[in-house]
């Protein structure tokens, strides 16, 4: 008889020891979860949704509430800037819907600017000349905006990442070098996608650029247009046209120092005048190289980046980055009329303020919304973007 009950004393010990174990298991499966879950880190007022929290790829989920960020200029019958607004001043709509405006930062927050130069060989303008306005151009920018300096030929070359450090900024400036080909594309599509996604608050791009495309070869204009829109950032190109010297290189015309061009056609005909002065001197170590195509040499009649149509959709192309992302496009002719470029969009930098808002309704990747911001203040005119896309690629890692 004892030895029958210690057997059955032994088989309850057992059991009870297997029902903790499990229990402790179970237990141990809950807490980490809810721990995982009150240490998730709550975004800054400056910080979207994207890129919260590192998990694996299998917990990848995707948000329905990104932060949106408008930037508005607000301007008087006159056309200057009206400063000293505040949240309360504002409201914002999307497609009709009226949203509550959860942060809002004045004029005096700093832009992040992202500098990019066009170093294909150009007609009008010098190295040298490009460089000191550029660099004029960051001296009337604000101490604490950070600058970021982009050049492009056929290849795309990061001079410096995004800085305050002025000599830094400087010396990227002045490393930029005349190249062939032209990946304007690439060099939008790094800017946006590689650069400008990841760093938080205000963001600009401003582009000394012809427009035209001869060397991308992994993307092109109409991917550009998609980010640019779902990318919180103004881009202001300055355009300059190089058309007409395309036209007297590739017809045989000599383009020279000081007066008008005659272009003789083979054909007989009348000869062709463009009255605009175009200084190139190939020989000049300042230039570099002869007007780049996807080879070195001279372009030829229907060659990539010479035709009327190729020049028709680069100035589309500019026109809708700018109109896409609250930016505008300045012409430039001149070294005068590109310092005065630099100048106002140095200006208009610090006239923007910044509404960010999480929409009501549910997100539609790929759909393309519709903003509409009010002020309070009577006579006065509100300048933002007409919209934005809702990223295809919307999500976050987080448990």
């Amino acid at each position: 008889m004892p030895s029958r009950r210690y057997f059955t004393l032994l088989i309850i010990l057992l059991c009870a020891a297997l029902l903790a174990r499990g229990q402790a298991g179970r237990i141990g499966a809950i807490i980490p979860q809810r721990s995982n879950e009150t240490a998730r880190p709550t975004p800054s007022p400056t910080q979207t949704t994207r890129g919260v929290g590192p998990v694996d790829d299998e917990d990848v989920i995707k948000v329905d509430t990104q932060l949106v960020w408008v930037p508005v200029r607000v301007m008087d019958r006159a056309g200057k800037f009206v400063g000293g607004l505040s949240k309360e001043n504002f409201r914002v709509s999307e497609d009709g819907v009226e949203q509550d405006i959860s942060m809002f930062s004045g004029e005096q927050e700093p832009f992040t600017v992202v500098l990019l130069l066009d170093m294909s060989y150009s007609a009008k303008f010098k190295v040298s000349d490009i460089q000191s306005a550029a660099i004029a151009f960051i001296d009337q920018l604000r101490p604490q905006d950070r600058v970021m300096v982009v050049s492009f030929d056929q290849d795309v070359h990061v001079l410096t990442e995004a800085t305050g450090d002025r000599k830094e900024i400087y010396r990227a400036i002045r490393s930029s070098r005349i190249g062939t080909g032209t990946s304007i594309y690439e060099a939008v599509d790094l800017v946006v996608n590689s650069r400008l996604r990841s760093i938080d608050g205000r963001k600009a791009v401003i582009m000394f650029t012809d427009g035209v495309d001869t060397t991308s070869r992994r993307v092109g204009n109409s991917q550009n247009l998609s980010d640019a829109m779902e990318l919180d950032a103004l881009i202001y190109p300055i355009e300059y046209d190089t058309f007409e010297d395309v036209q007297t290189m590739s017809h045989g015309g000599t383009v020279m120092n000081q007066g008008p061009v005659t272009i003789r056609t083979s054909g007989g005909g009348p000869p062709q005048i463009y009255p605009r002065p175009t200084p190139p001197i190939a020989s000049d170590p300042d230039r570099g190289m002869p007007f780049p195509t996807p080879t070195n040499g001279v372009p030829t009649v229907g060659a990539a980046g010479t035709t009327a149509a190729e020049y028709q959709k680069a100035a589309e192309y500019l026109d809708q980055l700018a109109y896409r992302t609250g930016g505008r496009v300045y012409k430039a002719t001149s070294m005068s009329t590109v310092t005065d470029a630099f100048t106002h969009i140095a200006s208009e930098l610090r006239e923007f303020y910044s509404i960010g808002y999480y929409p009501k309704q549910d997100r539609v990747p790929g759909k393309k919304t519709f903003i509409k911001v009010r002020t309070d203040r009577p006579g006065v005119t509100v300048h933002t973007r007409e919209g934005y896309l809702v990223p295809k690629r919307t999500k976050i890692k987080g448990n």
